[in-house]
C-alpha cells in the first residue's frame, strides 16, 4: 500500500516563507506525477501545483504562480512545495498526492493516494 506523508506546516506572518515536504513509500514514486492541493474551512479542495514524473514539467494555479515552487527528488522519494510572499488567503490544510499518470494533472479525480494534510496558517 502506498503511503504519503506531509510535513512542514505551521504559522507564519504575511509576506513570509514556508517549505512543505512530502514523503512517499510503498510504490513506484518516480514513475508518477505528484501534486499539491489545499482546502480552507468551508471551501472545496483546490489544485495548487503539480509536477511530472521526471521533474521536467510543472503547472501552478494562477493564485500561487510566481510565489510557489514545486520540486521533487526521485532518489529520496520526496516532493516539496516552497512557498514565499505568503498571504492570509493561503491559509488552508495542504495535501500532497500521487497522480494516476506520469504527466502533470490538475483534477482531484486524477490522483489516487493522498497524505493526511498539514496545516498552514498565515497571519496578517
Amino acid at each position: 500500500q502506498v503511503q504519503v506523508v506531509e510535513s512542514g506546516g505551521g504559522l507564519v506572518q504575511a509576506g513570509g516563507s514556508l517549505r512543505l515536504s512530502c514523503a512517499a513509500s510503498g510504490g513506484t514514486f518516480r514513475n508518477y506525477a505528484m501534486g499539491w492541493f489545499r482546502q480552507a474551512p468551508g471551501k472545496e479542495r483546490e489544485f495548487v501545483a503539480t509536477i511530472n514524473w521526471s521533474g521536467t514539467s510543472t503547472l501552478y494555479a494562477g493564485s500561487v504562480k510566481g510565489r510557489f515552487t514545486i520540486s521533487r527528488d526521485n532518489a529520496k522519494n520526496t516532493v516539496s512545495l516552497q512557498m514565499s510572499s505568503l498571504k492570509p488567503e493561503d491559509t488552508a490544510v495542504y495535501y500532497c498526492a500521487r497522480a494516476r499518470f506520469m504527466t502533470t494533472r490538475t483534477g482531484l479525480s486524477e490522483y489516487d493516494y493522498w497524505g493526511q494534510g498539514t496545516q498552514v496558517t498565515i497571519s496578517s
